[in-house]
Parts: C-alpha cells; sequence; structure tokens
C-alpha cells in the first residue's frame, strides 16, 4: 500500500492505495512516495500563440518532469480529437523506449482532451491524472514551463503563419532542453552531458537562435 494525493472538491487529499513499487504487505509513508515517483510522471497543457493575422493556434507542450525535457507538439487553429491523436502517436514515437518508464500523465481538465487523446496514453500502460478544476498550480511545472516560452519568445516574437508557429516551438525546444540551465539540475541542461567540463575554455563562440532573440556560448575546441 502507498500513499496517494487525490483531489476532492478542490482540495488535495491523501489515500493509501495499491503501489507497484512498494514491497507486497508493507506501507510507505507519504513522503518517501512523492519523491519516488518524482521521476516518472509527464505533464501537458495545450497554451496558445496570436498570429499577425489575429489566428489563434493552439499548441500541445508535454514535459517530463524527472528530467525537465520539453516536447511542443505541433500548431493548429482547430485542436480536434484527430489531430490530438495524432500529436500523441507522435510524442510516443519521440519517446521510444523510454516511453515504457512513465507511469502518469497529469493534465488539467481542458475539454479539448478527449476520451482519445488520454486512450493512447493509457493503451501504453500511462494512467491519466488530472489536476484540480481551476487549479494550475496543480500542474506547476508544465504551467511553468509555458510561462517562460512565453517570456522568452511568443510575446517577443511576430508569428506571421501556422508554418511559422510550428518551426519556432521546434527551434526553442531544442534550445531549452540542450541549452538552458535548470535549477533542479543542478544548472545544466536535460540533454547535457555530465560528463563535459565547460570550462576553462580557449575560445568561445556565440549561437544565435530565433533569429538573434535567444544566445548559446559554446566551446570550439
Amino acid at each position: 500500500m502507498c500513499w496517494r494525493q487525490d483531489f476532492t472538491n478542490g482540495k488535495p487529499e491523501w489515500s493509501l492505495r495499491t503501489c507497484a513499487t512498494c514491497p507486497p504487505d508493507t506501507t510507505c509513508h507519504r513522503r518517501q512516495f512523492v519523491p519516488a515517483q518524482a521521476s516518472g510522471p509527464q505533464a501537458a497543457d495545450l497554451f496558445h500563440i496570436d498570429t499577425v493575422a489575429l489566428t489563434r493556434l493552439y499548441t500541445l507542450a508535454v514535459i517530463e518532469v524527472g528530467t525537465r525535457t520539453v516536447h511542443i507538439l505541433g500548431a493548429t487553429a482547430h485542436p480536434n480529437t484527430a489531430r490530438a491523436t495524432q500529436l500523441t502517436r507522435s510524442l510516443l514515437t519521440d519517446l521510444r523506449q523510454r516511453a515504457s518508464g512513465f507511469r502518469y500523465l497529469l493534465r488539467d481538465h481542458d475539454s479539448r482532451h478527449t476520451p482519445a487523446f488520454d486512450a493512447i496514453f493509457t493503451a501504453d500502460g500511462i494512467e491519466i491524472l488530472k489536476s484540480a478544476p481551476q487549479a494550475p498550480k496543480t500542474n506547476a511545472h508544465v504551467e511553468r514551463f509555458i510561462h517562460t516560452a512565453r517570456a522568452e519568445y511568443t510575446d517577443r516574437l511576430l508569428i506571421y503563419n501556422e508554418q511559422h508557429a510550428r518551426r519556432i516551438p521546434a527551434e526553442y525546444a531544442e534550445h531549452y532542453n540542450s541549452g538552458r540551465p535548470h535549477r533542479a539540475l543542478q544548472l545544466r541542461a536535460p540533454a547535457d552531458d555530465p560528463d563535459v567540463i565547460p570550462f576553462p575554455a580557449q575560445r568561445i563562440e556565440r549561437h544565435d537562435l530565433l533569429g538573434g532573440l535567444i544566445h548559446e556560448y559554446r566551446d570550439t575546441r
């Protein structure tokens, strides 16, 4: 048995549930349970991008909570069931073998997350968890990423059309995963090589991203 947090009437409550990670006939404390599951879940949410033609496009962001690796999927003005299903399949294809390591997907109550969207994850053994209604802090990791994305590129660039809205997030996601430091990762990027010692460096070159909006600095040795 293991402690698990559920939401009743918008308030978090702890209850004992069967847990596959605990030894039989044992109960782990909830303080032990939460860190043990921290590397396992993903968190997802839709966020919108407005173009210069006043068209609102929707993009799906998924973050791997344990590694802070982010996936920004597609951009469409019509986030219907078929589109959501296509994006979800693309995500699981990108994850490949790593998909089996995820047990939970945390999302909100947005009606655009259809049963077909959930079914693709559950078919891979990933349980869908819903955050408390109208409580974005209960899905804090992906909400914080969306805030970062808005501050660093969507609110500072003119997005022309749907094709542009797909290309820009893809470039930003590559920077976020390989070049942006994270406090939770001891100021390393999610895809950073822990064996690489960046300093001292004999020569450093600057690489501009998103038309010079973001700069990365690399050792040229």
